[in-house]
C-alpha cells in the first residue's frame, strides 16, 4: 500500500471515480458549486434544480452573480427532481430570446435528507445529454448518500453519466475543504482561471488534500457517515413515537425532518440546535 502523501492524491481520486477524472481543490462549498456549474455554462445559459437546491436557497444568489444565469427552481415535496418536471423546462433552444437550459443541478442527498437512486441519477444524465446539457451534483453530504445506498462513489456518480460533482468533505468530519470533480474531459479546461478569480486558489492547498487522502484511508469516509447515518434513524425512530410530531420526510441519510409543535421550539433550541425551515 502506498503511503499516504499529498503527491499521490490524483491516483486516489481517479482509482475512486475513474481514470477520466481531473479534480480541482476549493475551500467551500458555495465555491465547488458555483465554480464548477461556471466551468460549463456561459450567462445566456440557464441551470434547473429543485426548489429547495442550496444554489437556490442558501448561497445569497452567488451562482447568479458569478455565472451570469438564470436558475430554474421546480417545485417538489421530498427534495428530488424528475425528468417529467424537468422536461416541461426544455424549450425554446436556439430562441435568442430565452435563456438556453444548459445543466441539471441535483443534491445528493436532497436538502429534505432524500436520497435519488442510482438509477434515478442515470435517468436524469440520459435527460441532460440528450439535450447537449450537463448533470451537475452538489454533494456536499455525498458520503452519506453512498452510505445509503450501499455503493461506490463511482458507481453512483462516474458510472450514472454525471459530468461535475460538488465532492464534500466539511459535513462529514473535514475541518475544511471540498472538491470539484470533473467527470468528462476537457471539462475543465478553463477551470485553473475560474477558481483564481473566484478567490479559491490558497497558497496551502495541500492541507486539504491532505484531509481527502485521510478520508479514503482504510474507508474514513464511510465509517463517519454510516454512523451519522445511523445516528439519523435513531433519533428519527425516538421522534416518531412522541405523538405531537410528525416526521415528514423518510429518513434515508442523516438529516431528519419533523413538524413540531410551535410552543416547543424555543425550549428545545435552549437545550439542542437544529434549525427552523419553515414556521
Amino acid at each position: 500500500m502506498a503511503p499516504i502523501t499529498t503527491h499521490n492524491w490524483p491516483e486516489k481520486f481517479r482509482e475512486v471515480f475513474g481514470y477520466q477524472a481531473s479534480v480541482n481543490f476549493v475551500l467551500l462549498g458555495t465555491a465547488a458549486n458555483v465554480l464548477g456549474i461556471k466551468a460549463l455554462i456561459n450567462s445566456f445559459h440557464s441551470i434547473i434544480c429543485a426548489e429547495t437546491a442550496h444554489i437556490h436557497v442558501d448561497e445569497c444568489g452567488a451562482p447568479e452573480k458569478f455565472t451570469g444565469c438564470k436558475i430554474i427552481p421546480i417545485v417538489t415535496d421530498n427534495g428530488k427532481i424528475t425528468p417529467e418536471a424537468i422536461n416541461k423546462h426544455l424549450h425554446w433552444f436556439g430562441f435568442e430570446h430565452h435563456s438556453q437550459p444548459k445543466v441539471i443541478s441535483i443534491s445528493q442527498p436532497t436538502e429534505l435528507g432524500t436520497v435519488y437512486t442510482a438509477q434515478e441519477i442515470k435517468e436524469l444524465a440520459d435527460l441532460a445529454h440528450n439535450h447537449g446539457m450537463y448533470l451537475h451534483v452538489d454533494g456536499a453530504r455525498i458520503a452519506n448518500a453512498a452510505a445509503s445506498l450501499e455503493i461506490s462513489f463511482k458507481e453512483m456518480i462516474t458510472d450514472t453519466g454525471v459530468d461535475v460533482l460538488s465532492f464534500g468533505g466539511t459535513k462529514n468530519g473535514f475541518l475544511y475543504g471540498e472538491a470539484i470533480v470533473f467527470l468528462k474531459n476537457g471539462l475543465d479546461t478553463d477551470f485553473m482561471y475560474y477558481r483564481k478569480q473566484g478567490m479559491q486558489s490558497a497558497s496551502k492547498m495541500r492541507y486539504i488534500t491532505a484531509q481527502f487522502l485521510a478520508y479514503f484511508h482504510h474507508n474514513l469516509w464511510l465509517q463517519n457517515a454510516s454512523n451519522a447515518n445511523r445516528i439519523a434513524q435513531l433519533l428519527a425512530s425516538e421522534v416518531s413515537k412522541i405523538n405531537e410530531i410528525k416526521i415528514t420526510q423518510e429518513v434515508k441519510s442523516n438529516g431528519v425532518f419533523a413538524i413540531v409543535p410551535k410552543n416547543i421550539i424555543e425550549p428545545l433550541q435552549q437545550e439542542y440546535f437544529f434549525y427552523v425551515v419553515n414556521d
